[in-house]
């Protein structure tokens, strides 16, 4: 299949279109600015209540007027190009592929020789998140705002989190047998504004602290450009994890040393540029979010060992991961701290070391999808973003916006089909949500068959009342995933030219499993084919499950404005009740706009599921982790959640 890398199929329509958004841009952003500045968010009502003379509010009042008269002026303009833009949308492909090619040790074609589908088998990382980066005046119903800030600032955190070293903290003590969720705080010391490392207060208590430094000892951003201007980043085998263990019993020894059995390396994000800061985030101590550089030095982990061993530290040319203490095999590990549950789960920091596939929604601005691209593609080297269709079209209304839909992957794409809901109603119809269904290759047999997998991302209906339209978007999209297999599908019986690894299916659905109102959606039959690791059952949360979905007017609270402190806060149930989003009461005795008392922690209505039907008879697929992410607090009004899936042979151990 050819993937799209221009929205037009020839240059002339191109430039057509560029004249015909030239025309309408201007009233766009006028509208947009205008309107914005009467919707405050709860952050600028706290600047504004904090000094009565406010900046901001001054401008309003003067620049108001000057808005207004510009928009009357360039209501013709906008017309004429409204006439010309809105034919054009007929011919518009429904998605633009981008490709950064990289031919280093970590491209996409590198990773496609790692694995032959023998072995142990191979981990596979997929993140879904809903971003909410629409124009500014619509992101502020949601107390967001600044979107092409935020979309840059999204794209470095990402990346970030994404680049840096698997390292997992296990704490053995009478008291706390959990895994550590070791945030960025924990492991580095955050650079303030004058490049001098800072103390995080209270890191030391939650995990070892190593010293900050950029690769190679240099400055976090001389690192980050340095990789982006051409220098090779450390590449390897993304399995192997950095895993230290504290022992609570052991009189505060330093942990023993080993080396790695398998000489795994981490792969450091090539990816720079300028930090993305929004104005409600300036940096802080302790904020660990805004961290230029994406991960912590190796350097400062062979000094720890060089310490024990009276060495000089200094790295060797290939230098591996040499840090290794007290090396615990998963499963057993796994069996110690869970014992009711057959794969870790917590609540993180930051985005999963070595992310493989990322989902998102609400990327509805096409400039704040642009510097996200930008961003992601320092990691990411397949990227498919604008997903949608504008205008009319014979199954659906007038769309103002596109789907919103946006993908990001380190494995080659080979197959890309779009669908757009027909069935929105009200404000929901102005959007083209919709299905995007991918075929990635993520390795090939000794007998050179392809080994693929498919991801499904999606954005349901959002309206709360509207049961039975997620119920048939749920219908089409499992449809469409049938069609879209059947159509891609190379192999069969006698020839199988493919084997598939995975079927994952992502998103925002709109709905909880828990909430009364949701009883329709919850007993889906989606649900029977494909396993949800947070869900026991129609209504039924697994315990450790939390909300997806944050109370928007706590955005911007001390308590939960950066990484660190809305993990804690998520870690406790009386955080969990002040700062997630819960049901309102309907009923007719209960006090209007009061929360109701849900069974779970929260309503979470973004989803991960797996499917294990069509996949290779011969193998299995398994949840080896699941998070609910922290990383992009302040930034948006969801928590990202991530899956990490173990791909094994069905006699082999993961």
């Amino acid at each position: 299949m050819v993937l799209y890398t221009t929205p037009f199929p020839n240059s002339c329509l191109s430039a057509l279109h560029a004249v015909s958004w030239a025309l309408i841009f201007p009233c766009y952003w006028l509208a947009d600015r205008l309107l914005a500045s009467f919707i405050p968010t709860t952050y600028e009502k706290r600047q504004r209540a904090d000094d009565p003379c406010y900046l901001q509010l001054l401008c309003t009042v003067l620049f108001t007027p000057v808005y207004l008269a510009l928009l009357v002026a360039s209501l013709p303009f906008a017309f004429l190009g409204f006439l010309l833009w809105s034919p054009l949308q007929s011919a518009r492909r429904p998605y633009i592929y981008s490709r950064l090619e990289d031919k280093g040790p970590t491209g996409g074609a590198a990773l496609l020789s790692e694995w032959k589908g023998t072995g142990p088998g191979k981990s596979f990382c997929f993140a879904t998140a809903n971003l909410c980066l629409l124009p500014d005046s619509l992101a502020r119903l949601n107390n967001v705002f600044n979107t092409q800030a935020r979309a840059k600032e999204i794209g470095q955190r990402i990346r970030n989190g994404a680049s840096r070293p698997q390292i997992k903290i296990y704490i053995d003590s009478p008291t706390n047998t959990s895994i550590s969720a070791a945030s960025f705080s924990s492991l580095v010391s955050p650079q303030g504004s004058d490049g001098v490392p800072r103390a995080v207060p209270g890191s030391i208590k939650r995990t070892a602290s190593v010293e900050y430094k950029g690769e190679g000892g240099r400055h976090p951003d001389e690192a980050a450009n340095g990789l982006a201007s051409g220098d090779t980043a450390d590449g390897g085998n993304l399995e192997d994890a950095c895993i230290v263990r504290i022992g609570g019993d052991e009189g505060g020894r330093p942990p023993e040393a080993v080396d790695p059995p398998n000489g795994g390396q981490a792969r450091n994000g090539a990816g720079g540029g300028p930090r993305g800061q929004t104005p409600n985030h300036s940096q802080r101590d302790g904020d660990s979010g805004s961290l230029g550089s994406p991960s912590a030095s190796r350097e400062s982990l062979v000094k720890g060992r060089a310490g024990a061993d009276g060495g000089s530290g200094e790295p060797g040319t290939n230098s591996k991961l040499p840090y290794k203490a007290s090396v615990v095999k998963r499963a057993a590990a796994r069996r110690r701290r869970h014992p009711d549950e057959a794969f870790d789960h917590e609540v993180s920091a930051f985005f999963p070391a070595n992310l493989d596939f990322l989902c998102l929604q609400e990327v509805f601005d096409k400039r704040a999808a642009a510097k996200l691209k930008d961003q992601l593609h320092g990691y990411f080297e397949y990227i498919l973003y604008d997903v949608g269709v504008y205008g009319c079209h014979s199954c659906c209304s007038f769309k103002c916006l596109n789907s919103g839909l946006f993908f990001a992957s380190r494995y080659p794409i080979m197959d890309v089909a779009y669908h757009c809901y027909p069935n929105g109603r009200f404000s929901d119809s102005l959007a083209s949500k919709g299905a995007l269904y991918l075929k990635v290759q993520v390795g090939s047999t000794p007998q050179d068959q392809r080994i693929v997998g498919y991801i499904s991302c999606t954005h349901l209906h959002a309206l709360a009342e509207d049961s039975d339209i997620r119920c048939e978007q749920l219908n089409m999209l499992q449809d469409w995933l049938a069609d879209f297999r059947k159509s891609t599908s190379s192999s069969s019986a006698a020839n199988p030219e493919e084997l598939v690894a995975f079927d994952v299916i992502c998103g925002d659905f709109n709905f909880d499993n828990c909430s009364s109102d949701d009883k329709l959606e919850q007993q889906h039959s989606l649900f029977t084919r494909y396993k949800d690791p947070c869900r026991l059952g129609p209504g039924e949360e697994k315990p450790w499950a939390i909300g997806t979905l944050l109370d928007q007017d706590g955005l911007y609270d001390e308590e939960v404005c950066t990484p660190d402190n809305l993990q804690k806060v998520l870690e406790s149930e009386e955080g969990r009740r002040e700062y997630l989003a819960f049901p309102t009461s309907k009923s007719p005795g209960g006090q209007k706009g009061r929360k109701e008392l849900l069974k779970g922690n929260g309503r979470r209505i973004d989803y991960m599921l797996h499917g294990e039907e069509g996949l290779c008879p011969d193998w299995k697929a398994e949840v080896e982790e699941f998070s609910f992410i922290t990383q992009l607090s302040g930034l948006t009004d969801h928590l990202p959640v991530a899956m990490r899936l173990m791909v094994s042979a069905g006699d082999d151990e993961a």
